[in-house]
């Protein structure tokens, strides 16, 4: 009898065991099939996402590049932007670049504009940051200088077009406490060219 009872035990166990093993399987394959679903569209959404955002870009692109285009075309000089005159003379082969401020009437001109105001020039350089022009002197530059003695100090002269010595500047620098050599330099004139190395002679007598 306890038998019995043992084999009706361990058959009930198995078909239980069966029956929650079938269930098991059937839940984890509807599982599988949602996720594959809901991934299925999460795909469908994405790839549509991606198509749209290039399709953009690419719009967006295309209309920066006509923007570019279009103000290249159309450029204009800033106000705050730098005027650059080399002018260059011949005679003495020097190239004097003088930097200014944009002036009030260049505001706004484009490339068209400035060659009409500056026709005797040449255009080296355009862009609404700044503006280069050149221009060829057959006569000597404004950069010569004589360094000499005046009354006992050191005076400086300008060389102008005719080769004639004007009185640029007399310095409080006095030529009594000068060396030997410097006062017979400043007696016969020291000549100098550009304000860089007439500043810095004036430097190495103070």
């Amino acid at each position: 009898m306890n038998k019995n009872w043992v084999i009706v035990v361990i058959v009930a166990i198995i078909i239980i065991g069966a029956i929650a093993g079938v269930a098991i399987y059937e839940k984890n394959k509807k599982e599988v099939e949602k996720n594959n679903v809901i991934q299925n569209v999460i795909n469908e959404v994405s790839e549509k996402v991606i198509d749209e955002c290039i399709e953009e870009w690419s719009e967006s692109e295309e209309h920066a590049v006509l923007d570019i285009e279009a103000n290249s075309s159309e450029e204009k000089i800033s106000p705050n932007g730098l005027l650059v005159l080399r002018r260059y003379y011949k005679e003495c082969n020097h190239t004097i670049n003088e930097y200014i401020d944009i002036p009030q009437n260049l505001v706004n001109k484009t490339y068209e504009d400035l060659e009409k105001e500056y026709s005797n020039w040449e255009i080296k350089e355009f862009s609404s940051s700044q503006v280069a022009l050149y221009r060829e002197f057959e006569n000597t530059c404004s950069q010569h200088f004589v360094v000499r003695n005046n009354e006992g100090k050191i005076a400086i002269y300008r060389v102008n077009e005719n080769n004639e010595e004007e009185i640029f500047q007399k310095t409080d620098i006095s030529v009594e406490y000068l060396t030997e050599t410097d006062k017979i330099e400043i007696e016969n004139g020291i000549r100098v060219n550009g304000m860089e190395q007439l500043n810095q002679l004036i430097e190495d007598f103070e």
